[in-house]
């Protein structure tokens, strides 16, 4: 992402259609994007549901991907920096969003586009927002799902519904539907009645429905922060240049938005042609220059699909008073612009693509254009080895440091031992709350892995160039993420050292952790013991999908599902594994699980005889839990640009460590075994008589996906496999 020197901040809050095409607007047109600006979306979801895909959804005739825009993606791709958070309240005045359970966000202009949200009964479900009703549809509460209303929204939904093979019931509080026109409500009528779908007037509102389809109103916090708006129907109040009335830093369209001169009711048509006159204005209103009107057309078309409830899918066209159809034609031109819409974001690429290596041979000895962050941005582990052991030799030493992460640096008198462990990199992530808070339990993972309580804390941030208010809302936001974590676990913020960072450098944090672990579960990494069993806390796989998204490839959900283990702390784990035996333990971080599984069994107090047994790790390949969409990624050859370099562990598998199990070692698993992690899982040796205990200890303590990896068995010298082994 672009790293300033920024002078202002643009809030984009809420991710629907309007700030989608925005962001595609200025991803395609860059001259047209607010310059020396900080653009951040803020979104409850990291996907957009597109509305007019949904129906075919719930019908079956798409898949649930067909319909969401990948706002992680386009983010990246418009370099504009991606918040998931959930929006509840606005202070105008003092230019504040509030975000629920984090400090708020500055800005200097503020765009709304926040959608609807429909009103629904104690047991019902809303369809507005749209991944709730998505939600509702995966799971169909009812064999006869009653909905509630009888506008365009409960006549797809319906339709949708009884061409999946699902009988709904259709309750209205009237007598008719309300539609556009009578004509249109007359063509819906014939739709219900091919369908063979009951509708039930005149019912009163406290009767119960499975879903809500009544209409919605825009997030009740507008109303709270001050804001004008229309008292029907909770939207703010804007003029034709979108912005609010008496509010000049706040815009807003879409769903939520009311032009007072020229209002329309909510619609995907007028959310999509708002998005030029809004791109144009925002820049223009950093500029401080004159903004553009909108006059936006008195009509919208609305394409109402049937979802081939009747065989062939057809659609009901209404323009005005006027309505066509139901027919198979009109489904067609439906499903073209529909998937055109969608199209449109699919084929999006980077505003600034990496420049690609001179040739073949410097591809090989120079890094990619690409570096990928988090821990995955660490020096690979050859140049570290070398370096520490040519720093050794200029002592008289031959051998380099034990590859120790959080060392001891005091014994006390009450048999607690001081901890030390150093850790950062630049930003995994482009909100500086939640780097901060993956970089702290990132640096946290070392003392965890050593059976230590996080005790204290300093942090150095790297602020990139900006003004003084962008840079102060920065590390405010950073320091927070920090605390986010420390404070739960009673560890202060004692300080710590700002820069500013130059040649283009952008965010990035490292911190210095201190803990306290009492002797008697003091841990290393090794040394490991014949018998043990290998427990890892949680999946891997997170390099590659960071990777991924770094290239520009729609991996939103897969991200999701990682970060929700990546923003876990994992204190909880010491006590457990402390009770059931853990003797030896280390966090799997930027050298991936095979290179620290290397550092494990090179953890040995002495080096063995020539005639003591040699350990050897069974991998159960197959129980090695990967994140959702890693495999999957890797086997399409996708990786970290540090995996090349972890590849140097591949060689263990020939020596030390055996992969068994049903599942084959295939590219993409060994792919796997060397990806790097950022917030990585502990691996735990514990005697194997403890295991089930402690995976059972494990489970019920948060923690379902922990699983046995590996067994440690001694082998002689002189057994076959050791001396094939010595042949290869």
């Amino acid at each position: 992402m672009d790293s300033g020197p920024w002078r202002h901040h643009l809030l984009l809050a809420g991710g629907g259609h309007t700030h989608a095409l925005v962001l595609r607007r200025w991803l395609m047109r860059p001259q047209l994007r607010p310059p020396a600006t900080r653009i951040s979306l803020i979104s409850r979801h990291s996907t957009l549901c597109y509305s007019g895909l949904v129906p075919a959804v719930l019908a079956g005739l798409e898949p649930a991907s067909s319909c969401r825009v990948d706002l992680r993606r386009l983010c990246a791709l418009a370099e504009v920096a991606f918040v998931r958070a959930d929006i509840v309240g606005l202070d105008p005045d003092t230019r504040l969003l509030k975000l629920r359970g984090r400090p708020p966000l500055a800005f200097d202009r503020l765009s709304l586009d926040v959608g609807a949200v429909t009103a629904a009964a104690p047991g019902e479900t809303a369809v507005k927002p749209l991944e709730g009703l998505l939600a509702w549809g995966d799971r169909l509460p009812a064999s006869e799902p009653r909905l509630r209303g009888g506008g365009a929204s409960a006549l797809e939904v319906a339709l949708a519904l009884r061409a999946r093979g699902v009988q709904p019931r259709l309750l209205l509080r009237g007598s008719a539907l309300h539609l556009a026109s009578p004509a249109a409500n007359r063509r819906a009528e014939q739709l219900l009645r091919e369908a063979g779908i009951p509708v039930r007037r005149q019912v009163d509102a406290t009767h119960p429905a499975d879903l809500a389809c009544t209409g919605g109103r825009a997030p009740a916090w507008l109303a709270e922060g001050g804001l004008p708006i229309d008292p029907a129907s909770g939207r703010v109040l804007t003029e034709a240049t979108l912005q609010v009335r008496d509010h000049p830093a706040l815009f807003a369209a879409g769903d939520c938005a009311l032009i007072v001169s020229q209002p329309r009711p909510p619609s995907g048509v007028w959310a999509v042609r708002a998005a030029p006159v809004l791109a144009t204005n925002l820049r223009r209103s950093l500029e401080n220059r004159s903004l553009a009107s909108w006059r936006p057309q008195a009509l919208a078309l609305q394409l109402l699909g049937d979802g081939g409830v009747c065989g062939v899918p057809r659609a009901l066209a209404i323009w005005g008073p006027f309505a066509l159809g139901p027919h198979p034609w009109l489904w067609r031109w439906k499903r073209h612009l529909d998937h055109r819409f969608m199209a449109s974001f699919e084929t999006l690429r980077p505003m600034t693509p990496p420049a690609p290596a001179a040739s073949p041979e410097a591809a090989s000895d120079v890094p990619s254009a690409m570096g990928c962050r988090g821990c995955a941005a660490k020096l690979a582990a050859a140049p570290l080895r070398s370096a520490l052991t040519r720093l050794a030799a200029l002592d008289g030493s031959s051998d380099p440091p034990a590859p120790e992460d959080a060392p001891l640096l005091r014994q006390l008198e009450d048999g607690q031992r001081l901890l030390q462990s150093v850790d950062g990199f630049p930003a995994l992530v482009a909100d500086p709350w939640l780097n901060g808070r993956l970089t702290t339990l990132h640096a946290c993972g070392d003392l965890w892995a050593s059976g230590a309580a996080v005790d204290c804390a300093q942090v150095v941030v790297t602020i990139p160039r900006g003004s003084p208010r962008l840079q102060e809302e920065l590390l405010l936001q950073t320091l927070a993420g920090v605390r986010s974590v420390l404070d739960p676990l009673g560890a202060p913020l004692l300080g710590g050292h700002t820069l500013e960072g130059r040649d283009g450098a952008g965010l990035a944090v490292i911190l210095t952790v201190n803990g306290l672990a009492h002797q008697s579960r003091h841990w290393g990494k090794g040394p490991l013991a014949a018998g043990d069993v290998l427990v890892l806390s949680r999946p891997i796989g997170s390099g590659v999908l960071f990777a991924a998204a770094m290239a520009g490839l729609p991996c939103g959900p897969w991200l999701d599902d990682a970060l929700a283990h990546l923003e876990r702390e994992q204190a909880a784990l010491v006590p457990l594994l402390a009770a059931h035996g853990c003797h030896a333990c280390t966090d799997i971080t930027g050298f991936g699980l095979l290179g620290h599984l290397g550092e494990m069994l090179s953890a040995a107090p002495t080096p063995p005889s020539a005639t003591a047994p040699r350990l050897v790790v069974e991998l159960e390949g197959g129980a090695i839990p990967a994140f959702p969409g890693a495999l999957e990624l890797l086997a399409e050859g996708r990786a970290s640009s540090l995996a090349p370099a972890n590849a140097e562990a591949l060689p263990l598998l020939r020596r030390s460590v055996r992969w068994v199990g049903v599942e084959p070692l295939t590219p993409a698993r060994e792919g796997l075994l060397i990806d790097p992690q950022t917030c990585g899982p502990l691996l735990a040796a514990l005697p194997g008589a403890r295991a089930t205990a402690a995976l059972r200890a494990l489970h019920q303590a948060g923690f379902p996906e922990a699983r046995v990896i590996a067994r440690v068995r001694s082998e002689p010298e002189g057994h076959p496999e050791a001396e094939r082994e010595a042949l290869v």
